[in-house]
């Protein structure tokens, strides 16, 4: 097994430009994960700025490899827009569609390993 697959997936990090965003200027992080790879990359954004203007900056989306159509996006975990504006500081993510329905692979694990049947209780005789 070689180096890199021993230590995991691919990790795409882009860490923080040092200091304080240009004057005028607000610091976003975006976040992706996908099967392949993780990221988290700064980007200097002006005022005014969307998450839509986030995600180009970043690359995310071809980084990633999710296809742009599939694309949600979330600010620190909720759901967001692309035209959604951003704020100094905010963590925008870049989420995937989910791979399978939650609750059908509930009901498909639950019917592979049912319960026992309930024990009926038997009734107490009446006290005098």
């Amino acid at each position: 097994m070689s180096a890199s697959a021993a230590a995991g997936p691919r990790r795409d990090e882009c860490p923080a430009p040092p200091g304080d965003p240009p004057a005028g200027r607000m610091r976003v992080t975006v976040a992706w994960a996908s099967p392949r790879a993780q990221g988290l990359v700064a980007v200097d954004l002006p005022p005014g700025a969307t998450v839509a203007d986030a995600v180009l900056a970043a690359r995310a989306i071809e980084r990633s490899g999710v296809d742009p159509a599939d694309a949600g996006y979330a600010i620190f975990g909720q759901t967001a827009r692309p035209g959604t504006p951003v704020a100094d500081g905010d963590r925008v993510e870049v989420t995937r569609p989910l791979v399978a329905d939650p609750k059908a692979a509930r009901r498909n694990r639950a019917a592979a390993h049912p319960l026992p049947p309930a024990r009926t209780r038997q009734k107490r005789p009446k006290a005098c």
